[in-house]
């Protein structure tokens, strides 16, 4: 976000962010009507990724905000990345977006274990 867009838009809602532990994650995914997004590279997705995933990567930043403004915001989005840095600066990007309800995987792919 830029100094201007900060000034005249406020701060983002870091309350639509949650942060969620593997297990409560892993539980949340279960559900059908979610929309589950890695944002790591194609080539970190490739190699071993969540299953049900959409591989949206943060770094390619056209494509990020084209393939999310295309989605839906009123669906919840879960977010994952390799340590939880990359995700939380993209639920950032999303609340700004004007997604309501935005999750992160807490220590992000690093800790999945299943």
């Amino acid at each position: 976000m830029s100094f201007l867009n900060f000034l005249f838009r406020g701060p983002i809602n870091t309350e639509a962010i949650k942060v969620l532990n593997v297990e409560e994650y892993k539980k949340a995914i279960s559900n059908n009507n979610i929309q589950l997004v890695d944002v790591r590279t194609s080539q970190e997705f490739a190699s071993e990724h969540i299953r049900g995933a959409q591989n949206v990567d943060y770094f390619q930043q056209s494509k990020f905000k084209a393939t999310f403004s295309k989605m839906d915001r009123d669906k919840p989005v879960y977010l994952y990345c390799q340590s939880g840095n990359r995700s939380q600066k993209a639920a950032r990007k999303l609340v700004d977006m004007g997604f309501g309800s935005v999750y992160d995987l807490r220590g992000g792919y690093n800790k999945w274990k299943y």
